[in-house]
C-alpha cells in the first residue's frame, strides 16, 4: 500500500453531548459528554486505520488541550508527526437536540499562523512524505494561512512525486477552482460550495459532474469530486464522468461524513483500487458515518455493509 500522510494544522478536541431541547435563556442540562480527536486530517487518518490501512497524521498541537488531544490520539494507536502550533489547540462543541433531532455545532477559530510558521510546516511535511505517497489536506485552515497554501504544498512536494488530495473550503477552495499550478491530484467539495463557485444551481448529477469537468479543464485538479449529500457524489477525471449513490440510511449526525469519504477514497487509491471504485468506497464510508451519533466515525463492517448500495457507474 502507498503511504498516506494527513495534514491537520488546526485540530480540535471535539466535545459532543445532547439535551432535551436547545433554547435560549435557561440552563440546559446535558447528557455525559463524548470526547474525540477532531480536525479533518485526524478524522481521515482514523478512517484509513479503521479500514485496515495505515496513515500518519501530521498535527500542529500546543497547550493543555493539545496535550489532551495528543494523549487521545496515542490511545487510538494513530502514528503522529507532531509540530508545535503557534498557539493553544482549540475545542469544538456539538449538542444534539433530542426533541427536534437537530444538531448545533460550535467551532472555535484556533491560533493565528504567521508566515514563518507556514514555512516551517511546509518543510516538516515535505520531510515526512516518502516518494509516491498520498498527502491529504482536509478541513479548515487556521487564521493567517493564505488561500494559496495548497498550491504551495503541491510545489513543496513536487520532487517527492506525491499525490495531494485537497478537501478545503472558502478562499482556499476558490483559489484552487480558478486553476493553479501545481494543482492537487484530487479536489473535493460539497454541492453548496460547487454551486457558489459555479454561480448557478446544480440540480442534477450531470450538472454537478459537468461543472467538475469544467474545473478539471481549468487546471483545478486532475480529478474533481462534488459531494451531493443523500444523492451521492460525482467525479470528473481521466475516466470521464462517474457517479456513486449514497446508501439509503437515516441520518443521525453529519459530523465527520466528508472526512470519512476522503479517508475511504484515499485508502482505496493507496490499496490499488481504480478511482471509481475508491469513490464508491468513499460513499459507503460517508453513509455509514451519518448513521452514528456525535463525532463517531464509521467502522469497517458498516462500510462493507453499505458498499453494495454505492456502486460506481458512468454518467450517461
Amino acid at each position: 500500500m502507498r503511504d498516506i500522510l494527513t495534514i491537520t494544522l488546526n485540530p480540535a478536541l471535539d466535545i459532543s453531548t445532547s439535551s432535551d431541547r436547545v433554547i435560549p435563556g435557561p440552563k440546559l442540562r446535558c447528557a455525559p459528554i463524548t470526547v474525540d480527536p477532531g480536525g479533518g486530517g485526524i478524522n481521515v487518518a482514523r478512517v484509513v486505520a479503521e479500514l485496515g490501512g495505515r496513515a500518519r497524521a501530521f498535527v500542529a498541537l500546543a497547550g493543555p488541550v493539545g496535550m489532551r488531544l495528543s494523549e487521545t490520539l496515542s490511545s487510538l494507536g494513530l502514528p503522529l508527526v507532531r509540530m508545535q502550533a503557534p498557539g493553544d489547540t482549540r475545542e469544538s462543541f456539538a449538542v444534539h437536540d433530542r426533541q427536534s433531532g437537530e444538531q448545533y455545532r460550535f467551532v472555535l477559530p484556533g491560533p493565528a499562523w504567521a508566515e514563518e510558521d507556514l514555512a516551517e510546516a511546509l518543510q516538516a511535511i515535505a520531510a515526512a512524505v516518502p516518494r509516491g505517497g498520498i498527502v491529504i489536506l482536509s478541513g479548515s485552515q487556521p487564521p493567517g494561512v493564505a488561500a494559496d497554501f495548497t498550491t504551495r504544498l503541491c510545489a513543496a512536494l513536487a520532487e517527492r512525486d506525491a499525490e495531494v488530495i485537497a478537501d478545503t473550503s472558502g478562499e482556499a477552495l476558490a483559489h484552487l477552482a480558478a486553476g493553479t499550478s501545481p494543482a492537487p491530484a484530487v479536489l473535493r467539495m460539497d454541492s453548496h460550495e460547487a454551486e457558489e463557485l459555479a454561480g448557478r444551481p446544480l440540480v442534477t448529477r450531470r450538472e454537478s459532474a459537468e461543472f467538475a469537468a469544467e474545473l478539471v479543464s481549468r487546471g483545478a485538479a486532475t480529478r474533481v469530486i462534488v459531494a451531493r449529500g443523500a444523492d451521492g457524489s460525482v467525479m470528473a477525471g481521466p475516466e470521464g464522468l462517474t457517479q456513486v449513490s449514497a446508501a439509503n440510511v437515516a441520518v443521525l449526525s453529519a459530523i465527520g461524513a466528508g472526512d470519512s469519504f476522503v479517508g475511504a477514497f484515499a485508502y482505496g487509491l493507496s490499496s490499488g483500487m481504480t478511482a471509481p471504485d475508491a469513490l464508491a468506497l468513499g460513499a459507503a464510508a460517508a453513509s455509514a458515518t451519518v448513521t452514528l451519533p456525535g463525532t463517531t466515525l464509521c467502522g469497517r463492517q458498516s462500510v462493507d455493509d453499505m458498499l453494495p448500495q454505492c456502486g460506481a457507474s458512468q454518467i450517461p
